[in-house]
């Protein structure tokens, strides 16, 4: 394909990638303005495109400096994006300044210097941004956790990469070789960038789908109520906090029953009901810590998943939990309901943690808690468990 060709596909992929960020932004609200800026951003690298097709119909510098100046606001966009993932950006006044002395440093140069600084000194800012992207990305929270996130960093990483090439590697070639590879060089980088304007758009997009997928199945995985685990995220994260920690370690698994809770429902209400609830996930999941897993199974039946912890730590652990709940349910500037709760432990290990095993054996011990009176904790003995296993 000839240069024309190639800047008429990188126009029509940028077109193309402005047209389907924005209608991917209709079905994900939580990151309209990353897609917004996105968006835009496609849409300037279109327009730039153009405006270098036509650079050399302008009047003197103006065609060169305009699709320059038009194209690093695309890329400045893109790295707002990429902040905004985060809750950060760049400050306005910051990028049109930058804006500003990009397009006073072409017309300074004046024509004389248009093909030095097209095929060399522009490629430094692009490059530049375009690690800043990269380097976004590898520092964000917000998408650290994200399989595609990789993928996206290697797309503005190779990108930069390139375009430094330009800027230092190719001033060289030139001496050596003669300005013919030059003529060579302008393929190479239109090939390249019609690769950027697919593999651009489809990272970005990959990664607010990824995080949306990845928010979905945390929903699936919350109890509505509480905002601790349910039944499912228990089962399916459990053996995920055990496998860490190694089979020889000891783990530890408290169940707790609110004692009574039905005459709770029935003489204080409903609403009074599910505060007592969420009262006792706050100081459940306060006091075990955030290396414990708390979980809602269902009702007022609640665990804690106590990896790398033993039975003696668990133990008071579940006392404190037992004595703050009953203090904090009872008082009158709060709930004033008189509330316990019975507990069950288990303790595992030198062995492949079985996390039904272990829950099972825990039942069995708060089944008995129950039995004797509620509002104690009770031990589940070693052969109990070996037993469930």
């Amino acid at each position: 394909m000839d240069l024309a060709t190639l800047w008429y596909l990188t126009t029509g992929t940028a077109v193309l990638a402005t047209i389907m960020t924005l209608w991917e932004r209709k079905g994900h609200g939580q990151r309209s303005r990353e897609l917004g800026l996105w968006a835009a951003a496609y849409g300037v690298f279109s327009l730039g495109c153009i405006l270098s097709i036509l650079r050399r119909d302008l009047p003197g510098i103006s065609g060169f400096a305009a699709a320059n100046t038009a194209m690093m606001l695309g890329y400045l966009l893109v790295l707002q994006g990429a902040l905004a993932l985060d809750g950060r950006r760049l400050p306005p006044i910051l990028i049109a300044g930058l804006l500003t002395a990009i397009g006073c440093a072409w017309f300074a140069a004046g024509p004389a210097a248009a093909g030095l600084f097209w095929n060399h000194v522009s490629a430094l800012p692009i490059a530049i941004v375009s690690s800043l992207i990269a380097l976004v990305l590898l520092r964000s929270r917000t998408v650290r956790a994200l399989r595609s996130r990789p993928i996206a960093i290697a797309v503005f990483a190779s990108h930069g990469l390139f375009y430094a090439g330009r800027s230092f590697v190719v001033p060289v070639i030139a001496a050596i070789h003669g300005e013919e590879v030059l003529a060579l060089v302008a393929e190479i980088t239109m090939y390249e960038a019609v690769l950027f304007t697919v593999a651009m758009p489809m990272s970005l997009l990959a990664l607010v789908r990824e995080e949306d997928r990845a928010s979905l199945l945390a929903t699936a995985r919350t109890d509505f109520l509480t905002a601790l685990s349910n039944r499912q995220g228990f089962f399916e994260l459990g053996p995920r906090h055990l496998s860490r920690a190694g089979k020889d370690a000891p783990h530890s698994l408290l169940a707790f029953d609110l004692d009574h809770f039905k005459t709770i429902n029935d003489r204080y209400g409903h609403d009074a009901g599910d505060r007592v609830l969420k009262l006792f996930a706050d100081i459940a999941r306060d006091v075990a810590g955030q290396q414990a897993m708390s979980a809602r199974l269902g009702g007022e039946e609640f665990v804690i998943l106590l990896p790398q912890t033993r039975g003696a730590e668990a133990h008071a652990i579940g006392q404190s939990i037992a004595r703050s709940f009953t203090e904090a349910a009872g008082r009158s500037d709060g709930l004033g309901i008189p509330a316990t709760v019975s507990i069950g432990l288990a303790e595992t290990s030198g062995r492949e943690p079985d996390l039904l095993a272990l829950l099972a054996a825990a039942d069995r011990a708060l089944y008995q808690a129950k039995t004797l009176g509620r509002n104690r904790i009770e031990i589940a003995q070693p052969e109990q468990v070996a037993r469930a296993a």
